[in-house]
């Protein structure tokens, strides 16, 4: 996969890029979606696809919390995200967004909130692996905003 990084970007409205994440959006403590916005989606761009993901977990690939795709590229707004667009499954393995939840006293998690601007449309709704071994090629530009949390 090559570096694309130009415009595109996502952003958070709840917390600073490498901020502390409220408690609200912690899946034992809410598990509300952040509020999402992206901007400078290359014009080329068929569809978008969102994922968060926790390379910090205790777990040989980490945790994804949320996979989200057919995201049109003309979207700017992910609130209420998963009633707009294709909602794929986290590393439990179920469909939806699964909120922070680190082992208590295991330090510090970074979330990574991934957006991707595809030039082809995704099919299904792929694991996080599934997605970037089956699209890797059809990513036109990258960028991601980070959250912090710890229990």
């Amino acid at each position: 996969m090559p570096l694309n990084i130009k415009d595109l970007k996502i952003e958070s409205l709840d917390f600073d890029p490498l901020g502390r994440m409220k408690d609200q959006h912690a899946g034992d403590k809410g598990n509300v979606i952040p509020r999402l916005r992206v901007s400078g989606v290359p014009k080329e761009a068929v569809e978008l696809a969102v994922i968060c993901h926790d390379p910090d977990a205790p777990l040989p690939r980490g945790f994804t919390h949320w996979t989200l795709y057919a995201v049109p590229p003309t979207a700017t707004d992910l609130t209420d995200a998963q009633s707009k667009f294709r909602v794929g499954p986290n590393g439990a393995g179920q469909p939806g967004y699964y909120g922070p939840q680190p082992p208590a006293g295991h330090g510090l998690h970074h979330y990574y909130f991934w957006v991707y601007a595809l030039n082809t449309r995704v099919e299904g709704t792929p694991t996080r692996e599934q997605f970037l071994e089956r699209y890797k090629d059809n990513i036109i530009e990258q960028n991601r905003v980070v959250g912090l949390y710890q229990n």
